[in-house]
């Protein structure tokens, strides 16, 4: 009977924190399906339901709403990002995990304490240097401050190597096979939950970031914006009521791709989670 009632108290707490973090999606997704075009605060629903929110932010766009425009943006310098910033990932942690060379631990150590500091704090420092080499307010600068970096995260990525069986490797040594032919030929082939793992994680961070992106592209070109730039600019005072709901909605559409491949990637991202998680 006890452990009943200990079964139930947590599915129940479970089922109160679920409704909790349900709330504010449902709202936000219901929300963008209303004919108001500000925010009504009155009514959870809204009282009457329109598409126009979608329509306009996707094919009327204005000089506040780009939608297309910042869609594209973001989507560019993501896919840049997460290609450059996984091949440093993958490439630090086979080095770390497979390769033995003079300073190696102490460059693991000095990386782990680094990786512990958030980037935020070096931001100004990031963005002088950049303003140096001209590159603000350009979507390669961007890029370079996105992926510049992700090496240092190689940890996760580096305990999914550790897995993989040393005479796999030993054996393409005895045949001749050179560092990148055993990478790219034997360990990248059994190491596909990494790669998901490695390129959904280096691909969000640039599709969901704000701070950094709002500090680079500072020229005021609403053109050049990324989505989260170009929609927290639609919760300004002056135009929140007019564009509250595309606002919405463009939360939801941002939220699509993000949920499509974890979806379709769900499988391989946990195995790489876990199988990084054997050893460190």
């Amino acid at each position: 009977m006890k452990k009943l009632m200990k079964t139930i108290w947590h599915n129940v707490l479970l089922a109160i924190l679920a409704f909790i973090w349900l709330v504010p999606i449902v709202w936000l997704v219901v929300t963008s399906f209303s004919a108001y075009t500000g925010i009504n605060t009155s009514t959870f629903f809204p009282e009457e339901w329109s598409l126009n929110n979608y329509k306009n932010l996707l094919f009327a766009a204005d000089t506040v709403a780009q939608f297309p425009n910042w869609f594209k943006n973001t989507f560019i310098i993501a896919i840049f990002s997460c290609i450059i910033s996984a091949s440093f990932v993958l490439m630090v942690a086979y080095a770390t995990s497979c390769m033995r060379f003079k300073g190696r631990k102490a460059l693991m150590n000095l990386a782990v304490i680094v990786n512990l500091f958030p980037g935020v704090l070096s931001m100004i420092a990031v963005y002088f240097i950049l303003k140096m080499l001209n590159l603000t307010n350009s979507h390669v600068g961007l890029i370079i401050v996105y992926s510049a970096g992700a090496g240092l995260g190689y940890l996760i990525a580096k305990g999914f190597f550790d897995t993989i069986p040393n005479s796999l490797r030993e054996a393409a040594y005895l045949d001749g096979a050179s560092e990148a032919t055993i990478f790219f030929k034997v360990v990248i082939p059994m190491s596909r939950p990494i790669i998901v793992y490695t390129v959904i994680s280096s691909f969000l961070a640039p599709w969901m970031d704000f701070v950094m992106a709002k500090l680079m592209l500072n020229s005021g070109i609403s053109s050049e914006w990324t989505v989260a730039i170009g929609l927290f600019n639609m919760l300004d005072k002056s135009l929140i009521n007019t564009y509250f709901t595309q606002f919405c909605a463009g939360g939801v559409l941002v939220s699509i791709p993000i949920s499509v491949l974890f979806i379709i990637m769900q499988k391989f991202y946990v195995e790489g989670i876990t199988g990084g998680a054997v050893k460190g």
